[in-house]
């Protein structure tokens, strides 16, 4: 049996957290940029999936970049919302590892995303040298939606994107749990599919795939502003997926499950910071 009980689970959510705050700015750069990819990678191919097909399907084949993340060890930060902040609170971690690693990771995904997107523009368009076709026209129109479309609602808008974020990654972070329940390839895979399925198939709203599909529509012609793009997208789904990430799956799974803690605090110097200096050539 390959099957991990919750209580062990979440052991294993906070030794997570706790590999992940000892990680050097080139590890955590390294990895979220691989992440940003690879998740920009996976939307392209669900949209065109959709595209070609029915779009259930394209919500089939998104998880295939998340998988690859989690069998890899790379960085999300959006998976990192809910193991980080448990690991802190249970091992005692400085809130300035925790802050450091998420900012770093967060670069990370967002120059791995804008990265594909450039590469996908000059694949679609021949460099700028003809129309971006059907899935240029789709993202386009994904761009526009996820921004000026929140945007022509007010505050309604405002609160409709934030509660989708919240929704997303209270999936997003189930995925990571998810296959921390097996420790045999397949099972890891199985598990982490579902929670992935679920929020790809909504339309919830997602931070790092908006790093990509926003500046790819940017890129293609979508009318869209950087203003539009992190005030009426990129900041409130960062937000609301941290918030999801945190309550709905990190924390409440810790707090039903939640192992013995030591009484002493871990000191600093053994839970480093990741550091510039660490970062090498």
């Amino acid at each position: 049996m390959d099957y991990l009980k919750p209580a062990d689970v979440v052991k294993n959510m906070i030794q997570a957290g706790k590999v992940k705050c000892t990680l050097s700015v080139k590890d955590l750069l390294i990895r979220g940029f691989l992440s940003g990819a690879l998740l920009a990678f996976a939307t392209s191919l669900a949209i065109g999936v959709g595209l070609q097909s029915v779009p259930p399907l394209g919500a089939l084949v998104f998880p295939v970049g998340f998988v690859i993340i989690v069998l890899l060890g790379l960085e999300l930060v959006t998976g990192s919302f809910a193991v980080l902040p448990v690991a802190a609170w249970h091992e005692r971690i400085p809130a300035q590892a925790v802050v450091l690693n998420l900012a770093w990771v967060f670069l990370g995904n967002l120059l791995g995303s804008l990265f594909y997107a450039g590469l996908l523009w000059i694949s679609l368009t021949m460099g700028g040298q003809l129309e971006a076709g059907t899935l240029g026209e789709k993202i386009i129109a994904i761009a526009q939606t996820k921004t000026t479309g929140y945007s022509a609602y007010g505050a309604a808008g405002m609160l409709t994107v934030f509660t989708k974020a919240i929704l997303c990654n209270w999936m997003v972070c189930l995925g990571v749990v998810m296959a921390m329940t097996s420790t045999s390839t397949i099972g890891k895979i199985a598990a982490a599919w579902l929670p992935i399925f679920i929020f790809f198939a909504q339309g919830y709203e997602h931070a790092v795939v908006n790093m990509f599909v926003i500046p790819a529509g940017m890129l293609l012609g979508a009318k869209v502003s950087m203003t539009d793009w992190w005030l009426w997208n990129q900041i409130p789904v960062t937000i609301g997926n941290f918030v999801g990430g945190l309550l709905f799956t990190g924390m409440a799974l810790y707090a039903t499950y939640r192992p013995e803690r030591s009484s002493a605090k871990v000191a600093p110097a053994s839970i480093p910071a990741p550091i510039v200096e660490e970062v090498t050539a």
